[in-house]
């Protein structure tokens, strides 16, 4: 394993974590212990939910609609942020939950 300082580290963190996603083995020092960087992997569900605010439901309905707009020759098109869409979406219907505060 690579260890680095955190100022070295900072100075080419680039290049640090391209080498760790391609599997080398990168440690940084924190104080008495040695951090690893290593790629992880994301989940649909978990994207789904962090990054828009969807359930895995909303997120299969929504699926659902754009594979039959899809096959009608109906294609969607999503502009803007697809959060703030969403949230919209749910307030004109009234289904809002409590946002989320990322």
């Amino acid at each position: 394993m690579e260890t680095l300082t955190i100022t070295t580290a900072r100075q080419n963190l680039g290049q640090w974590l391209k080498r760790a996603a391609m599997g080398e083995s990168i440690g940084i020092i924190v104080g008495a212990q040695v951090v690893a960087l290593r790629p992880v992997p994301v989940e649909a569900t978990d994207y789904l939910e962090t990054e828009y605010g969807l359930t895995q439901k909303e997120a299969d309905r929504a699926a659902r609609r754009i594979r039959a707009a899809n096959r009608s020759g109906k294609y969607v098109e999503v502009t803007g942020n697809l959060g703030e869409l969403v949230a919209a979406r749910r307030r004109k219907r009234g289904t809002g939950r409590a946002s989320r505060v990322a």
